[in-house]
């Protein structure tokens, strides 16, 4: 048995190899990307988009060797899934930093920011959006249903909801949703509603990390900015019962809120 374990770590070794050098030449690529950093916002926004996709990229190789070793090991790969885990971390602070973190405003608070990528066309912005998506699916599925990591989740998926709501031109967005003659009305239509579905997810997230594990006072306040958002989503697009409810759901948490906080139950 020794010898078969030993075979199929040296197996693993030769297989994983090649992705390793592979995550280091991504590595070499993010400090030149890096070294042209300077102080033009709209330049660097678009050097920020590249730095964000190779972290993309390296995280899905971190997870292809995480994949190599329960193939060949029949063992996770700590080590890769956390390196794929902080890799995606830095992905959306990369985003972060051009369109900011800003998870309920008005949209004049941030547009400036959203101006600095507006060459980049909604559909390449949609394509970006979803791979992070993707990424961020396949590592929680990969950690498994008994993670640790569980609960921390919610802040990568809350980080991720936030700026992908932040990329869209909201303004022109829901002009183009009300034309469906427009070219862009098919990838606009679905980008509002993969945002939408993110904030509602990110707003439940938050309210079951207060309940069942955490009972902070901040979880509880993010939960309630989650729903302001999804609200003003509802205020643009008329949609005047949803918003309603939503105002009566954010009151009822919050009152929640400040029975839990008065009793001492949360902090």
């Amino acid at each position: 048995m020794a010898k078969v374990a030993a075979a199929a770590r040296d197996e693993f070794n030769i297989k994983s190899e090649p992705y390793k050098q592979q995550i280091e030449k991504s590595l070499r690529k993010e400090k030149e990307i890096l070294s042209t950093i300077s102080a033009d916002k709209a330049s660097d926004a678009y050097r920020r988009i590249r730095l964000a996709e190779e972290m993309i990229y390296i995280a899905t190789i971190y997870l292809t060797i995480n994949s190599l070793s329960e193939e060949l090991l029949a063992v996770k790969n700590t080590d890769a899934l956390n390196e794929s885990r902080k890799t995606l971390y830095k992905a959306v602070i990369y985003f972060e930093e051009i369109v900011t973190n800003i998870i309920d405003a008005p949209y004049s608070e941030y547009e400036e920011a959203v101006s600095y990528i507006e060459t980049v066309s909604i559909e390449k912005r949609f394509f970006i959006v979803r791979k992070l998506g993707l990424a961020i699916r396949m590592l929680i599925d990969a950690y498994g249903e008994n993670t640790k990591w569980k609960w921390a989740f919610v802040e990568l998926n809350g980080r991720f909801a936030v700026v992908a709501k932040n990329m869209l031109e909201i303004k022109e967005a829901s002009r183009i949703f009300f034309d469906p003659s427009s070219p862009d009305y098919d990838v606009t239509y679905h980008y509002i509603k993969l945002v939408r579905n993110l904030i509602a997810q990110s707003a439940d997230q938050y309210h079951q990390r207060y309940e069942f594990s955490t009972h902070r006072l901040d979880d509880m306040q993010k939960a309630l900015l989650y729903i302001a958002a999804q609200r003003r989503f509802c205020i643009i697009f008329d949609e005047k019962d949803e918003a309603e409810e939503l105002k009566k759901k954010g009151r009822v948490l919050k009152e929640k809120m400040e029975i839990d906080r008065k009793k001492g139950i949360a902090q």
